[in-house]
């Protein structure tokens, strides 16, 4: 090397800091231009000989991409430069730097594929290259790193399968590859070579793979995170023997079978996440919880919902005194709700909703002291709600949102006034129960309170007057009770109300002028099946932000006036009441349904609203003018995932800015959730015969079977005349529109077109195949095909769709009747012979 080589490694460093640099460590370079010797530089560490060993910098404002010129830091044993924004490829010219051990360029911007040139550095013990815009595969030389201890790779581009030579690093203590949504493929056997392993992570991954039995090998595992992937089988009930397991997240997989009684002598288990396996599917874990769980006292976090365990919940959970999370909401769970639950005092969220409990609520339940959520709803509870309901001072929800939802029981007795100690409680749901007595006055003493049901119950008596003062208050509903006298103008003080239903009660009088001064008024408001009386306020012309509002079946006169101008309505009914005068003249009464307006025999219509609906020609799929639709309660509501999701929102977005499509039977939307999530909603047209056959076939076909390549169903809600499906919404939206309606099939190079194929192809032989019974789709076409991020495809719209499968088990042909679009029919279809495929 020419020159002095400290000087020419003091250069190397100080163009490095100014070509990356853009932070007071560039002025601290500057300041040590004078100093040959960098090794009282800021992030730089020099061994005993004054040769630089270490260079770390993390969370500074790095611009600009690694140099490729490392040959004067040849002695480095540790890189670090995380956090710092860089960008472009990682250089291959790294692997000069034989004597690293430690190599950390996590969270950065880097892109391009994981240079294989990095796998000769054959000291290398840790490796971090997680939380950039890598691609690619990982290197099938990664074999060759055989010091590697710690492989962090997650939350990338990364694809392809993991490369079995990664069989050969028997000294790894950590693998994370999560957050990969593209890597697939299953997990190498040779995982059981990795003894010395602690933590597996490739969660939210495309992994296929059956729950790996070389697991058993890892006798040092604490942690097991394989979740929102594709892991099937069973668990092994030799993961008991892994007795330092800390934290098992196998939630969001297409796991079945029963849940080992072993896993009662992980003493030091903490986690135990299991929730939503296979729900789409008939195949789910089952089985009953082991009372041998009560033996890791350590858990903190028990999540089984969303899966088809039975049996009672057992009393030795009790036995877990640092339990903070109970989660086992939506199974087939039965018996009494174990007094002993009482005993785990860090409890701070249960949810058993959802399943078939009975007996009382434990009273012990209300003297837990940090319980922040607590929902029981959907069961069949029966008694009093305890007194003790006010010790929990501070009953509030995980993320802001306090919640107490007992809705959906057999509660009896009436709402007990102690229920004002409860001071942080926002969320109160008392719905469809036998609760009599009247409202408590402490009522007004919740201040915080946003969310009130208490309908569908025997509630009786005026309302309180102290219900104004519940400032915070966005929605209450009190529907279906027995609540009698005149509606409160003091609701009118709760200015944040964007909900109000006081239907089916025997309320009178006038209807209150505050009413229409709510400024948050947005959502609905429902007054209807009482006997009011008197006219519409002037002061309605003001609720010019109101969706939905239902005054009917009372006994109010005067004119429709004072609505003309509201132009946010979706949904109006105003019938069965004794209004007169003319229909205001406007496009929204022009639309209106008549059964929306009837049992007014006085009303008169304007010339373009005719008493019988034109039957002239009309779009086919103008759902718009469907006169039959009905947006308003009572709705039932099915979910097959955890969303935050209203009906009275979804039905508020549906609307015709937010349509994305049209089909056969209904209008497909694009609506954006509470959660900030966009869904798509499937709207089906009652008016057409076919529209009841195709949502109760989506509905039976998608709720049991779950592929990657077939959309996800969400959900789906319906009342007595309109019918939604609620899915995943698809960025990039159809194959077809990509091919024949834009400019987009430029993308689609061979490379794409042919994974779209594949991944079709995977998602038919599924259903063909892997379904018991088979199904056939019969509306295989491009329009059909929905495409996700980087283009992955999902077949959707199973309206058509047929188990081939009779009563006796054995298979037969699909109802040969007329299915499927032109140009894309099987040819037996449109000889009316059957179809056997697709």
């Amino acid at each position: 090397m020419l020159g002095n080589p400290w000087t020419l490694l003091s250069s190397l460093l100080l163009s490095f800091f100014f070509i990356l640099i853009r932070s007071p460590y560039a002025a601290f370079a500057v300041n040590q231009q004078g100093d040959v010797t960098p090794c009282n530089w800021l992030g730089i560490v020099c061994n005993f000989n004054n040769q630089v060993v270490e260079l770390e910098l993390r969370y500074v404002d790095l611009f600009g991409q690694l140099p490729a010129n490392f040959t004067s830091l040849l002695t480095l044993n540790k890189l670090v430069l995380s956090g710092a924004n860089l960008t472009g490829p990682i250089p291959k010219e790294i692997s000069t730097l034989t004597q690293l051990t430690h190599l950390d360029l996590s969270e950065n911007v880097l892109s391009g594929e994981i240079p294989s040139e990095l796998c000769c550095l054959y000291r290398l013990q840790q490796l971090h290259l997680n939380s950039n815009q890598l691609k690619g595969s990982i290197p099938i030389e990664i074999g060759n790193l055989t010091s590697l201890k710690w492989l962090i790779l997650y939350d990338n581009q990364l694809s392809g399968g993991i490369p079995s030579t990664i069989g050969k690093l028997k000294n790894l203590e950590m693998i994370r590859a999560g957050g990969n949504k593209k890597l697939e493929g299953p997990l190498p056997p040779a995982i059981g070579n990795y003894t010395n392993l602690v933590m597996l992570g490739v969660a939210e991954t495309s992994i296929l793979s059956f729950f790996p039995l070389t697991l058993g090998l890892l006798k040092k595992l604490q942690t097991i995170a394989i979740y929102t992937a594709y892991l099937s089988g069973q668990i092994p009930p030799d993961i008991g023997d892994r007795t330092g397991l800390q934290n098992i997240y196998l939630y969001e997989n297409s796991l079945a079978g029963s849940i080992p009684s072993s896993l009662g002598n992980l003493r030091n288990l903490k986690n135990l996440l299991l929730w939503q396996n296979n729900l789409l599917s008939v195949n789910q874990i089952s089985g009953e919880i082991p009372s041998t769980l009560g033996n890791c006292r350590q858990m903190t976090h028990i999540e089984l919902d969303n899966n088809q365990i039975t049996g009672a919940i057992p009393g030795e959970l009790g036995n877990l005194t640092n339990l903070t999370i109970l989660f086992l909401w939506q199974n087939k769970l039965e018996g009494n709700i174990p007094d002993s639950i009482s005993n785990c005092y860090n409890l701070e969220a249960v949810d058993l909703s959802q399943n078939s409990l009975t007996g009382p609520i434990p009273t012990g339940i209300f003297q837990l002291k940090k319980l922040n959520k607590l929902l029981l709803l959907s069961n069949n509870l029966i008694g009093n709600i305890s007194p003790d309901i006010g010790n929990c001072s501070s009953l509030i929800r995980l993320q802001n949102l306090n919640f107490l939802d007992l809705g959906s029981n057999r509660l009896t007795g009436f709402i007990p006034q102690e229920i004002s100690g409860c001071r942080n409680l926002t969320f109160l749901d008392l719905h469809s129960n036998s609760i009599g007595g009247t409202l408590p006055l402490s009522l007004s003493k919740l201040i915080s309170l946003q969310f009130v049901d208490f309908s569908d119950n025997l509630i009786e008596g005026t309302l309180s007057s102290s219900l104004g003062s519940l400032s915070s208050l966005t929605k209450l509903v009190l529907g279906k009770n027995r609540f009698f006298g005149s509606i409160l103008t003091e609701l009118g003080s709760c200015s944040k109300l964007q909900l109000l239903d006081l239907s089916s009660n025997q309320l009178m009088g006038n209807i209150p002028t505050t009413l229409g001064k709510i400024p948050a008024l947005e959502i609905a408001l429902n007054l209807s099946w009482n006997q009011l009386t008197g006219e519409i306020p002037e002061e309605f012309t003001s609720l010019d932000k109101l969706a939905i509002q239902d005054i009917s079946h009372n006994q109010l006169v005067g004119d429709l006036q004072n609505l003309a101008g509201l132009q946010n309505l979706v949904l109006l009914n105003v019938s069965h009441n004794n209004f007169s005068g003319r229909v205001p003249d406007t496009p929204f009464f022009s639309k209106l349904p008549l059964n929306a307006l009837a049992g007014n025999p006085s009303i008169c219509f304007s010339g373009n609203h005719s008493k019988k609906r034109s039957r002239g020609p009309h779009h086919d799929c103008d759902i718009e003018g469907d006169a039959d639709l009905e947006m308003g309660p009572p709705w039932e509501l099915t979910l097959y995932q955890k969303l935050d999701l209203s009906i009275a929102d979804v039905t508020r977005s549906l609307n015709a800015g937010n349509i994305i499509g049209r089909d056969r039977s209904g209008v497909v939307y694009r609506v954006t959730i509470f959660s900030g999530l966009t869904i798509v909603v499937k709207m089906f047209r009652s008016s057409k015969k076919t529209s009841a056959s195709s949502f109760s076939s989506e509905i039976v076909t998608l709720a049991r079977i779950r592929h990657h390549n077939i959309l996800r169903l969400l959900g789906w809600g319906a009342n007595r005349k309109t019918k939604l499906l609620f899915y995943d919404y698809m960025p990039n939206e159809t194959l077809g529109a990509l091919l024949h309606e834009g400019c987009g099939r430029d993308m689609l190079d061979w490379d794409i077109r042919f994974k779209i194929a594949l991944g079709l192809a995977e998602g038919l032989a599924y259903l063909h195949h892997d379904c018991v019974p088979a199904i056939i789709h019969r509306d295989v076409k491009a329009h059909n095909i929905l495409l996700g991020d980087y283009y992955k495809p999902y077949l959707a719209d199973f309206g058509l769709a047929r188990l081939l499968e009779d009563e006796n088990g054995s298979s037969f042909f699909a109802n040969p009747e007329f299915a499927g679009s032109f140009g894309y029919m099987a040819p037996d279809d449109t000889s009316q012979k059957g179809s056997t495929q697709a």
